[in-house]
């Protein structure tokens, strides 16, 4: 297994450029394997094929098979084939039996080899057989053909950069940078990017770049000298695949519990220690229950917050790792601890990413880290069963009924109030204004509006250049188009899979995962696990009592009673105390130079005063959000544009 980072340049008409001038593309190469060094520090490899202008790099960090016969780039035995791979195929023993059967001999003891020896008898065909995640390239000299694909999902990221002359794709968008290539910024981009605080995929801050698409394989033809691109997997739902009409509620518990608990058992297999993040929320407290059947001495780590104790959540991670006789660690942090690496992530996040939860990600992954290279994490949980404040609001609306025809009707009252994150009554007006100004919209309008901390008009007003409304448009129909296939709330989780998914959150564990040299694996991303999710009916998922029903109930007899019987009390990171404190002078830096922003020529200086105006003000509302996603921003294109 080898969790690590890969990166490729493919030089247009290969074989007239790179006789000339080999030497400088290998050299582009050997900058960008350097750029991501901390995703695989064990070891690195590079492969140079300057008749085909193809040129490969990739890091290595060693979970399975930690020998030298398993580095990348990895060839077969007479150097047709060589390939660099992100990822984890849990599935590959039985692919290799297979394999085998048919005659194939290993080197290696990994799934490197076996993925390659796939691809070498099915071609593409080997993607829809694999169970895991993996972003690689595979170059085929006789064929003369590049292969680039993503797993299903698209838990690996895999950014992609082209022009006249180039191809140039890597794990992260520095390995694109360190090749060299043009930094001209997308405004579309960023129009979005303050809307939603993060870009889901396919969308990307550099123009020419893009996100690769999960599910989907690229075929790049050298001598055509052209790029094809083609699905291998689509999670099955639209209306042909209806959700269980005849299985009981019980059944279904039943199937969700031996679906997980199979997935969990999947993701335990490791040459390396590996452990569990434990939150003492029901979807990493259900991974812990499951993994502790089959691994003995798990290893489980929690944040405390010290300075908030309202927000500690770690006595029930407590109850949990007692319950299954885990070897648990707390790391307790002080805001101390978080204003002290605020730096490190801004310094290696290479597109603006403005989830401020990243932060006590890469905390947990850091201290992680120091004791195991392998984490089990609860991710996706809910987003497959629907457990997000948004979610119960979104039924609500369909529902209707009288609460929420009173809280529509109370819109002016409620707009009138101060909002705010900083409090339970202000918080509490704060969604009540959502709710009401949400209702009233259409459902992909709505689902656009409460994805967003900002809405497209006040974006727009804080850019100096006026948007093309044609492409704004358009992006928009791309990230709401999911909703009205099935005309239920299943439409908004199938939505939120593939943008707030894969754009916020898989980003967000992968980053900061890899920022510090952690494999982090997703059970409940499990392909088969998925579909599962999306043949459940809504009624199983939330009704009028509980978000996140069916999840709940299959393994309320695995956890504590205590985990129930709790509000759910989301951390949120005190941003609008460090912007007004400790955090300040990056305000004053980045916003409100008045000289650095016109010569910037990108934000009206004007907009921003009133936004950092209602920063300070009783009444910041989601000020403190929107300021973050802007000093993430300015703090970037600073690194990128101004120091380059």
């Amino acid at each position: 297994f080898s969790m690590c980072g890969i990166v490729g340049i493919i030089v247009k008409d290969g074989g007239n450029q790179t006789k000339h001038d080999s030497s400088a593309w290998q050299g582009r190469l050997a900058a960008a394997v350097d750029s991501l060094a901390l995703r695989g520090p064990d070891a690195s490899g590079r492969y140079y094929a300057d008749d085909d202008g193809i040129y490969l790099g990739h890091t290595r960090l060693s979970i399975l098979d930690t020998s030298d016969a398993a580095a990348q780039p990895f060839s077969d035995a007479h150097d047709r084939y060589t390939m660099v791979f992100n990822g984890e195929v849990y599935n590959f023993k039985s692919i290799r039996q297979e394999l085998a059967s048919k005659g194939h001999q290993f080197r290696s003891s990994g799934d490197t080899e076996v993925l390659l020896k796939g691809y070498m008898v099915w071609g593409a065909g080997v993607f829809e057989r694999l169970d895991g995640f993996f972003a690689l390239a595979i170059h085929d000299k006789v064929k003369g053909q590049l292969v680039l694909a993503r797993d299903r999902i698209g838990i690996k990221p895999l950014h992609i950069y082209e022009d006249e002359g180039q191809l140039v794709f890597g794990s992260e968008m520095k390995a694109l940078l360190a090749c060299g290539i043009p930094k001209r910024l997308d405004m579309q981009s960023l129009h979005l990017y303050l809307q939603l605080n993060y870009l889901p995929p396919p969308y990307s801050m550099l123009a020419g770049c893009r996100k690769f698409e999960p599910g989907h394989y690229l075929i790049y033809d050298l001598d055509q000298q052209k790029a094809e691109i083609r699905p291998f997997y689509k999670i099955p739902y639209g209306k042909q695949e209806a959700p269980y009409a005849d299985q009981s509620y019980e059944a279904c518990q039943q199937e969700c519990l031996e679906l997980l608990e199979r997935s969990v058992k999947n993701r335990l297999i490791a040459d390396v220690p590996l452990g569990a993040f434990l939150s003492g929320g029901i979807d990493s407290s259900t991974v812990v229950a499951l993994a502790s059947r089959h691994t003995k001495d798990l290893r489980t780590f929690s944040i405390g917050y010290a300075d908030a104790p309202y927000f500690d959540e770690t006595k029930y991670a407590l109850s949990v790792a007692k319950r299954y006789r885990t070897q648990h660690q707390v790391f307790s942090l002080t805001n101390a601890d978080f204003l002290e690496r605020v730096f490190k992530v801004l310094d290696y996040i290479d597109e603006p990413f403005a989830d401020s939860s990243a932060l006590p990600v890469y905390i947990l992954s850091e201290l992680t880290k120091k004791e195991v290279k392998v984490a089990l994490s609860g991710d996706g949980g809910d987003e497959l069963f629907a457990g997000y404040n948004k979610h119960r609001a979104e039924w609500r609306v369909r529902q209707g009924g009288l609460k929420a025809a009173l809280v529509k009707a109370g819109s002016p009252i409620w707009k009138r109030l101060p909002h705010s994150r900083a409090n339970r009554w202000t918080n509490l007006f704060r969604q009540l204004d959502r709710f009401a100004s949400g209702a009233r919209l259409i459902d992909k309008e709505r689902y656009l509006q409460w994805a967003s901390l900002m809405s497209e008009a006040h974006s727009k007003a804080l850019l100096k250049e006026d948007l093309a409304d044609d492409t704004a448009l358009a992006r928009r129909v791309l990230l709401s188009n999911k909703i009205g296939i099935r005309n239920d709330l299943n439409d908004v989780l199938y939505a939120d899979m593939h943008m707030v998914l894969t754009g916020d959150m898989l980003t967000k564990v992968d980053l900061m995962s890899m920022a510090n040299g952690l494999e982090v694996r997703t059970p409940f991303l499990d392909h088969k696990v998925v579909e599962f999710a999306f043949r459940t009916p809504v009624k199983h998922k939330l009704n009028a009592q509980m978000g996140k029903r069916l999840l709940q109930d299959a393994v309320r007899s695995i956890l504590p009673a205590e985990l129930y019987d709790r509000p759910k009390k989301g951390f949120e990171l005190p941003l609008a105390q460090w912007l007004q404190s400790d955090l300040k002078f990056l305000i004053d830096e980045l916003i409100l130079d008045e000289a650095f922003i016109q010569n910037q020529a990108l934000f009206d200086y004007a907009i921003l005063q009133q936004l950092v105006e209602q920063l300070y003000s009783s009444d910041p509302k989601d000020s403190p959000a929107s300021i973050w996603a802007i000093l993430v921003f300015q703090y970037w294109w600073r690194r990128f544009f101004l120091k380059a």
